[in-house]
Formats: C-alpha cells, structure tokens, sequence
C-alpha cells in the first residue's frame, strides 16, 4: 500500500529553488524528493522523527567518548 502524502504549498526563494534543483538534479531526485530527503534526514538527526512499525531502526552513529584522565600518582605512605 502506497503511503499518503500530505500536499501543501511551500514558498522558497529563487536562489534556493535554484539550488535545490541543481542538487535534486545531482542525485538524480525530483526536487519535491530532495526537499523530502532533507528534511527527514534532518527530523532523524534532531531525535523528532519516530520509526515506523516494521522498520528496522537505523544505526546510529557513535558517541563520541569522554577521553580518559590518567591515573593521579600517589605517593607511598
């Protein structure tokens, strides 16, 4: 089953639409694909899209790890 989309108008300056066409164009995507793209990786990124039912979750990238303090010398008593 097809999933629904929900149709608005959005208005973009030229510059931008004529940007957005070159990339859309570069990865070989409609505009409304590119725009589509962007803002859901973007929702992914930002923790505000939720998976689907079904779908498997997506990796995640690593955490970047505090670096580790070295061990203080302590003097013998």
């Amino acid at each position: 089953m097809a999933q629904k989309r929900k149709n608005f108008a959005l208005r973009l300056a030229p510059e931008l639409h004529t940007a957005l066409e070159r990339w859309a164009s570069d990865d070989l995507r409609s505009v409304n694909a590119q725009i589509e793209y962007l803002l859901t990786e973007a929702a992914k990124r930002a923790g505000r899209l939720h998976q689907r039912p079904g779908q498997p979750p997506e990796a995640q990238p690593p955490q970047p790890q505090p670096p580790e303090l070295p061990e203080a010398d302590t003097p013998d008593a």
